[in-house]
């Protein structure tokens, strides 16, 4: 089934409410392609190997979580910037980006496909005073150490985390953020959870891991930011009879 480029951007407005958030990058159609769309790629980062990947998929749009236009970043296209940007210009794909959105959505986002992963009992999402209440808490299924958790996220992840903490460490109850959020780790020490986990681990993050008795567990930002964006693509299949196909870039960070 074909749908307009318009029709599919009013959706995605409608599901994900980007202009609710105040983000480090634009939201939304990002560059503009053909105006039917059948087949639909998702991915995490629009990175030339997937712009290539999704050309030779023979898609119409390509939905990510990472795109362009980041603040602070040379806003010039030049280089591989502009190598990208022809690519999707030349073959007419559309490009779709969605970052805080997509991390935060109560049903589809990044934090809910990961804690569902994982067998996390949502409890409640926390965040500082004033700001964005990024971060999910919620317990586990039944209590079970460090190792174990260990264990299972590098099972379900296909990635092997980086754990501080007591291996023999007993947890009931965790909080967690996908892609790079080990600046909310004071968050989570506050909230009293026994474990947090994200996808990048900072210098300082030891320490507070060591000090407070909280384990942290890096389990990978492109890992633990693969799902969100699938489960959009499953939706919006299922909703207008689009061909849907995620494309994984293996990437280890």
């Amino acid at each position: 089934m074909t749908i307009q480029r318009m029709q599919l951007e009013a959706e995605l407005t409608r599901l994900l409410q980007p202009q609710l958030f105040r983000d480090y990058c634009p939201n939304g159609l990002q560059v503009q392609g053909k105006n039917e769309i059948n087949k639909l790629v998702t991915g995490v980062t629009a990175s030339a190997a997937l712009i290539e990947s999704a050309v030779d998929a023979g898609a119409d749009c390509l939905l990510v979580h990472h795109g362009y236009f980041w603040k602070g970043e040379d806003q010039n296209i030049t280089g591989l910037k502009k190598t990208r940007v022809e690519k999707l210009l030349a073959s007419q794909l559309n490009l779709f980006a969605y970052h805080l959105p997509l991390d935060m959505h109560e049903e589809f986002g990044n934090n809910a496909e990961l804690g569902r992963l994982l067998g996390f009992q949502f409890e409640a999402s926390i965040g500082r005073p004033g700001d964005l209440e990024i971060v999910f808490m919620g317990k586990l299924a039944q209590p079970i150490t460090l190792e174990a958790l260990s264990a299972q996220i590098d099972t379900s992840l296909q990635r092997a985390p980086l754990c501080i903490g007591d291996p023999g460490q007993e947890l009931r109850r965790v909080a967690w953020c996908t892609g790079a959020a080990q600046s909310y780790f004071d968050v989570a020490i506050a909230a009293g959870v026994d474990a947090f986990i994200t996808g990048e681990i900072s210098e300082p993050s030891a320490h507070l891991a060591r000090e407070s008795g909280v384990a942290f567990i890096s389990a990978g930002h492109h890992a633990t930011e693969r799902y969100g964006v699938q489960a959009v693509g499953n939706y919006l299949a299922e909703q207008f009879g689009l061909e849907h196909q995620f494309i994984d870039i293996d990437n280890p960070a």
